[in-house]
């Protein structure tokens, strides 16, 4: 098609251990007070200070540090195998937008995104898919200043995944997810619940948002850096209002490409137009209310920790929304103000979340890296295969209703 260009991936799974200096991962950087006029280093858990309200004083929403746990020597880190019923294949995908230039690096006239494809396979055999390329760990180790560790022993992550799997289900009958992951993290950040969904029978979209991670893999061996994070470090308010708004357009162009007349994928036809969600983390999650706010395709939608960059407007967010957060910072009156002044504005079904003692990263595969723990990704998984079942598939699930036994870690708010 004029203007476009798509290109379908197949990787590799390298060998490889998680090492004992990758366990300070999410450790690396020290907890600091920032406000827009300081340097703030684009690191996980890092929360701008909160910007200007009209006739209300500018509470600060301060960094906050990731719980530190000692590292394991010679620990590997094992996605926990979904616990759907249906295997899960994956295939990648490299789409261009050349109607739209990149927003973070002008002399590119078009934008670029790499999209990991989760979804129900049919059995047979093939190769486990690989974490991420070892180039994007290298970048990801080299970006939280951490050395003395191969790029390949993060790329060598178990999954449960298979590269290449023909897709099964029946034609127009599928939801699809969509996940944005957090600020300088990859797609890859997020695949524990990507396998989870799709085994579950959901079609799960992973975006890598082209230089906005420490490194994103593109074809004819190309790495994209990080070019947006020295604006972030210049003014993280206005970053993130230019982030947010980019990644909307990011994920309406990916929803063109799959459920257009021309997808671009060979699958395509199983997924159910009428059954989209949404569900990001930090950044991502930011991103997820402005996107539904924009594209009426987005059903539902899910933010993981992620401050409201773009204030949900006074018309409101009449679709369904879930907040999950990490507890203090996100409690009713917590740190980040940006939850309760939009909570208002959300007029349809919504519920707001906390789990006790978690932190930024626990929302990501993060925690199997420095806790050696599954518990935060199944708490994870849990909740929001619940809401996406509710609300894409009419499911009633208790689980959403009220606190549980199973997880008492998780509190509900009003």
């Amino acid at each position: 098609m004029i203007g476009m260009e798509i290109k379908i991936m197949g990787g590799a799974r390298v060998a490889g251990a998680v090492t004992a200096g990758l366990l300070a991962l999410l450790a690396a950087a020290p907890a600091q007070a920032a406000s827009p006029s300081r340097h703030v280093t684009p690191v996980v858990g890092s929360f701008p200070q909160a910007a200007p309200v009209a006739g209300a004083s500018s509470p600060a929403v301060p960094a906050v540090s990731p719980a530190r746990t000692e590292p394991v020597p010679g620990a590997t880190m094992e996605l926990p195998a979904p616990t759907g019923s249906q295997p899960v294949g994956t295939v990648t995908l490299h789409l261009v937008d050349r109607g739209r230039p990149d927003p973070w690096v002008p002399g590119e006239k078009a934008r670029e995104l790499m999209v990991s494809l989760w979804y129900p396979a049919r059995k047979g055999s093939g190769r486990p898919a690989r974490y991420m390329t070892a180039e994007e760990a290298a970048a990801l180790l080299k970006g939280q200043g951490i050395t003395g560790i191969p790029g390949e022993a993060v790329s060598g992550a178990k999954t449960h995944a298979v590269t290449g799997a023909r897709p099964a289900g029946r034609r127009g009958t599928l939801p699809l997810v969509v996940l944005s992951p957090g600020f300088t993290m990859s797609r890859a950040s997020l695949t524990g619940l990507a396998e989870e969904l799709a085994s579950r029978g959901y079609v799960v979209a992973g975006i890598d948002h082209v230089h906005e991670s420490y490194g994103t893999s593109l074809p004819g061996g190309r790495l994209a850096g990080c070019a947006a994070c020295e604006e972030q470090e210049a003014d993280p308010w206005a970053f993130g209002d230019k982030a947010v708004r980019g990644r909307q357009a990011d994920v309406s162009f990916v929803l063109d490409r799959l459920l257009g007349r021309h997808p671009v994928w060979r699958g395509a036809g199983l997924i159910d137009r009428s059954r989209v969600g949404m569900a990001g983390h930090s950044l991502g999650g930011s991103s997820t209310s402005w996107t539904m706010l924009k594209d009426p395709r987005v059903r539902a939608g899910i933010n993981m920790d992620g401050t409201f960059f773009v204030p949900v407007p006074g018309g409101g967010l009449v679709r369904p929304f879930m907040l999950m957060g990490a507890g203090d910072l996100h409690r009713p009156g917590g740190q980040d103000f940006t939850w309760g002044r939009d909570w208002g504005q959300m007029t349809g079904w919504k519920r707001w979340l906390t789990v006790e003692g978690g932190d930024h990263a626990s929302f990501t595969d993060y925690p199997l890296l420095t806790k050696r723990s599954a518990r935060e990704l199944e708490i994870t998984r849990a909740y929001v295969a619940a809401f996406m079942d509710r609300h894409l598939r009419g499911g009633d699930r208790w689980l959403l209703d009220g606190p549980s036994d199973a997880f008492p870690e998780v509190e509900f708010w009003e």
